[in-house]
């Protein structure tokens, strides 16, 4: 990829369908960015701003009530096309708003465009022999966030009464990588944003996968929408009531084709007094060490095996108050309903 940009001149070029939209397009060496602002009618639907497939990197509320989107993604992703005309590579994609899913149309479009003058002696990638060979490995972009109570968007408050749910969702971009699982390996509670050895804890998922907490609250894990994100309906805890609250989170990108019990996400399931693997109830059995142990034996001299792409997160700060005492029956407890092809997003760290 370096050939193509070496002495390249960059030009970016913008449709826009209304004047009074406001953002910024800039085409960068490897990528590009996208800044939206848009009305406060669609800072509630914000999730359902895309450029190409891809939600926005970032999204922050103005002091107006505006909302601002950044999208800043590889020039290889999103669903961005690539045409090379002369001594022109054109990359162009759409930026939508789209209140409603595919295949009604979107209800905002624009279209955007990057050209870059062709490098003399530019050789097309098909011709290189072993192109590709490194794609698809290292710079994954993993994400964390608070949602609202519907899963549509970002959370707009962080207090949250004792007893109600926290709906928490994670993901990991899948850009040009093979499919990949996401996984929540370790999770706790702190009142820092940096765990040290005297931090008060309180463990969320402990065990390789197992959510502890649904145990003895009603967490658990909802279905998934897709491989590569996973949500957690977190129950508000008894844990520095009225303090701000971090959650530390290890998250691990995997092979979604293989499970074991140090690669899984397990939640307990009180209607049958039993543990649950939430990608194939089938294989349930993996989660049987969430009561004890899930490490496997390993035979003298043999080293333990891939442990996956791994990076951790952190989430905060939210506060936890004693709204009442009445705590929700386990039976009285409805979970949300994950609609497919529902997307979210938060600000992003990469690895």
């Amino acid at each position: 990829m370096s050939l193509l940009w070496q002495c390249a001149i960059v030009l970016a070029v913008v449709a826009a369908s209304a004047a009074n939209e406001d953002f910024n397009v800039d085409c960068e060496k490897h990528s590009i960015k996208v800044t939206w602002k848009v009305s406060p009618e669609l800072v509630e639907n914000a999730a359902r701003l895309f450029l190409g497939h891809c939600v926005p990197s970032t999204f922050s509320v103005l002091p107006t009530g505006e909302g601002m989107a950044t999208f800043h993604y590889n020039l290889n992703g999103c669903a961005i096309k690539k045409r090379v005309t002369g001594k022109k590579h054109i990359y162009s994609t759409n930026l939508t708003y789209r209140p409603d899913r595919k295949p009604k149309p979107a209800a905002i479009s624009h279209h955007i465009k990057c050209v870059y003058i062709r490098p003399e002696g530019w050789i097309p990638p098909f011709l290189i022999p072993a192109y590709g060979s490194a794609e698809g490995h290292g710079g994954l972009v993993f994400h964390m966030a608070l949602l609202n109570e519907d899963l549509t968007g970002l959370a707009k408050t962080s207090l949250f009464p004792l007893g109600s749910f926290i709906p928490i969702w994670a993901a990991v971009d899948q850009k040009d990588h093979q499919p990949l699982l996401l996984l929540l390996e370790e999770c706790v509670a702190a009142t820092t944003p940096e765990l040290q050895s005297a931090s008060l804890v309180y463990p969320i998922i402990t065990n390789k996968g197992c959510l502890a907490d649904g145990k003895t609250g009603n967490s658990r894990f909802l279905p998934r929408y897709h491989s590569s994100a996973i949500l957690l309906y977190l129950q508000s805890f008894k844990f520095a009531l009225g303090e701000e609250v971090y959650i530390h989170c290890k998250l691990v990108a995997w092979d979604p084709e293989v499970f074991d019990i140090e690669k899984k996400a397990c939640h307990y399931i009180k209607e049958t007094g039993e543990w649950e693997l939430l990608d194939d109830p089938s294989q349930s059995d993996l989660c049987k060490c969430c009561d004890s142990s899930c490490k496997p034996r390993l035979k003298r001299g043999v080293d333990s095996g891939p442990q996956g792409l791994v990076q951790n997160s952190v989430l905060g700060p939210l506060t936890i108050v004693e709204y009442s005492e009445t705590r929700i029956p386990s039976e009285f407890v409805k979970y949300p309903t994950v609609k497919q092809g529902m997307a979210v997003f938060s600000v992003s760290t990469a690895i």
